[in-house]
C-alpha cells in the first residue's frame, strides 16, 4: 500500500491512548485529521474509538461575577445585622437585574430571611461569610480557562447551578477518536519510506494535451477523501420544524392566520372570558407595554356583558365589575389563543384556522424556560363537531408529523370543557411527553365573539419542547445561540 505524507505523519504521532485531537494539534492540522484517521482504518493499519469530551468555559456574567462575587455573595456580605431591602442594592452594589437573582438565591441558599421587613442572616449565612461555597470556588477556576467536566470532581452540583443561570457558564461537547496502532500500522512504520507515494506531475496543462506530452508523464494521485468539509446554508431547525408543521395543517384544510406580537389585554385575556383580577395578568406572569393603549373593537359590550351577567340578562348573583380601562392595556401576547379569539370573531363556519407564532411570558429562564418561545394554536368551528372529532383532529395532526403513538390525558383550562392534554410517545426517550392543551371552547367565549353559541374545537401546542426531544437537546436555549458547529450539524434536514 502507498500512503500520503499527511497519513504516514499522522501514523508516526499514533500512541496508545491519544486522540486525533492531539495529533490534529500537534502537527498542525484541522478538520482533515479525522478524513485521514477513517482512511487509516480503512487500510487496519490503526483502531479508532469515538469519545466526548465535555470542555467548560465561563460565561461574560460568569468573568463579572468572579471579579465581584455573585449577587447572592455582595448581598450577604451588605446585610451584616439586618438591612432594609431599600438599602440593599445601594449598600450591596447590585445593578436592577441582580436584585431579584440576589433574592432567589439568597433564600434557596438558606443564607437570609425576611424578618419585620428586614433582611436578617441565617445560621447557614453567618458560616458563608467565612467559606465560599462551590460554585463561587468553580467561576475562580474558569476565570483561570477552560476545565474539562471530567477533572472537575465534586463541583457536579455547582455546574449544575451555574448551568442554570443565563451567561455564568458554557457547556461545549467536542467529539474525537481515541487511536492506537494495528500490528499492520507498526510493520509500516518500521520502514516508511517503502508505503511513500511517489511524486509526480500535478497538474495536466494545455501545453501537454497540445503536444501529447502527457502521455509519458505520471500523475500523482489524490485523495479527496481529505477534502475540506464545505457548509452551505441551511435551513434552522426550528424553521424546518415550522415549515412542516403549516404543510401539515394546510394539507389538512385549514387555513392560516396572524396576529401581532403586541396585543391588547382585551383580546389576549377578556375576549377568553378570562377574569381581569386572574394572577395570570400580573406582571410577574405578563409583560405590558408602557405609553400604548389598544382601542376596544365595536362587539365589546358582548364580551362586558358575559363577564358582568355570566350570559343571563336577569342574573342578580354576579357581582362583577368590567373596567374597559384594563381591557385597554397593551401586552406582549402570551398565547396565540389570542389570534383565534380575533378570527373567531369576523369568520362564517364552518372553518378551520391555524397559527404558528412567538409568545411571550415573564419566566426566569434557564435550560427548560424561555421568555419568548413558538405555540401552535388551532381552531375547528362547525355545527356538527364534538369532542371525538378534536381528539381524531390532534392524533391526524402528531401521525402525520411522525408520532405513531398519541394518547390524551383529561385536564382543566379556564376557557374549554371539556379539555384534556395530548401526549406522543417517544421511541427514543421510551417515554409519554405531553405537548399542549385543547378542548371545546366554553359559550362565554363563543357567543360573545361568533354571535351565536356553537361547538368550537381548540387546542395551543408547544413547538420548542417536542423537537427538543426529537433531536436530543438538552437545553431549550441552544435554538436561539449562535453555535455555528451545532448549526452545521443539527439542520441539514427537516427535524421533525
Amino acid at each position: 500500500m502507498k500512503l500520503s505524507s499527511e497519513q504516514l505523519k499522522v501514523l508516526e504521532h499514533v500512541r496508545d491512548g491519544i486522540t486525533s485531537a492531539q495529533i490534529a494539534e500537534l502537527i498542525g492540522m484541522g478538520q482533515g485529521i479525522n478524513s485521514i484517521v477513517h482512511s487509516l482504518e480503512a487500510e487496519k493499519l490503526l483502531s479508532s474509538k469515538e469519545t466526548a469530551v465535555e470542555e467548560i468555559r465561563i460565561g461574560k456574567e460568569g468573568k463579572e461575577f468572579a471579579k465581584t462575587g455573585l449577587p447572592e455573595r455582595r448581598a450577604l456580605e451588605a446585610i451584616g445585622t439586618g438591612i432594609e431591602m431599600k438599602e440593599l442594592a445601594k449598600k450591596a452594589n447590585l445593578k436592577p437585574f441582580e436584585i431579584q437573582i440576589a433574592l432567589m438565591w439568597l433564600k434557596k441558599k438558606d443564607w437570609a430571611v425576611m424578618e419585620k421587613g428586614k433582611l436578617a442572616l441565617t445560621q447557614n449565612g453567618k458560616g458563608a461569610l467565612t467559606q465560599k461555597g462551590k460554585d463561587e470556588h468553580l467561576l475562580e477556576i474558569l476565570a483561570k480557562g477552560p476545565q474539562k467536566a471530567g477533572e472537575l470532581k465534586g463541583y457536579e452540583g455547582a455546574i449544575n447551578d451555574l448551568k442554570g443561570r443565563k451567561n455564568n457558564i458554557e457547556i461545549k461537547e467536542t467529539k474525537s477518536f481515541a487511536l492506537a496502532l494495528t500490528p499492520e500500522g507498526k510493520s509500516v512504520l518500521k520502514n516508511p519510506e517503502k508505503h511513500m507515494q511517489q511524486s509526480g506531475v500535478e497538474a495536466l496543462t494545455h501545453e501537454m494535451l497540445k503536444t501529447g506530452e502527457w502521455r509519458n508523464k505520471r500523475f500523482r494521485k489524490y485523495d479527496i477523501s481529505q477534502a475540506p468539509e464545505i457548509w452551505p446554508a441551511k435551513i434552522h431547525p426550528l424553521r424546518a420544524a415550522i415549515q412542516k408543521i403549516k404543510r401539515t395543517f394546510l394539507e389538512m384544510g385549514f387555513t392560516e392566520a396572524k396576529g401581532n406580537f403586541i396585543e391588547s389585554s382585551f383580546w389576549n385575556f377578556d375576549a377568553l372570558f378570562q377574569p381581569q383580577d386572574h394572577p395570570a395578568r400580573d406582571l410577574a406572569d405578563t409583560f405590558y407595554m408602557k405609553g400604548i393603549e389598544h382601542d376596544l373593537p365595536k362587539h365589546h359590550t358582548h364580551v362586558k356583558h358575559m363577564h358582568e351577567k355570566g350570559g343571563n340578562i336577569d342574573s342578580t348573583g354576579w357581582k362583577y365589575e368590567w373596567n374597559a380601562e384594563t381591557a385597554k392595556k397593551a401586552i406582549l401576547r402570551t398565547h396565540t389563543t389570542a389570534v383565534s379569539a380575533r378570527e373567531l370573531a369576523k369568520l362564517k363556519p364552518p372553518a378551520k384556522v391555524f397559527s404558528v407564532g412567538r409568545v411571550f411570558r415573564n419566566e426566569t429562564l434557564d435550560y427548560k424556560h424561555l421568555a419568548e418561545f413558538y405555540q401552535v394554536e388551532g381552531i375547528v368551528v362547525g355545527e356538527d363537531v364534538n369532542f371525538k372529532n378534536l381528539l381524531w383532529y390532534l392524533k391526524q395532526f402528531y401521525n402525520k408529523l411522525g408520532f405513531k403513538k398519541v394518547r390524551f390525558r383529561p385536564a382543566y383550562f379556564p376557557y374549554t370543557e371539556l379539555s384534556c392534554e395530548p401526549e406522543v410517545y417517544f421511541e427514543e426517550k421510551k417515554e409519554w411527553v405531553e405537548l399542549g392543551g385543547s378542548g371545546i371552547f366554553r359559550p362565554e367565549v363563543v357567543k360573545p365573539l361568533l354571535g351565536v353559541e356553537s361547538p368550537v374545537l381548540a387546542w395551543g401546542l408547544g413547538l420548542e419542547r417536542p423537537l427538543m426531544l426529537k433531536m436530543g437537546v438538552n437545553d431549550l436555549r441552544t435554538f436561539y445561540r449562535n453555535d455555528l458547529d451545532w448549526l452545521r450539524s443539527s439542520g441539514m434536514k427537516d427535524s421533525i
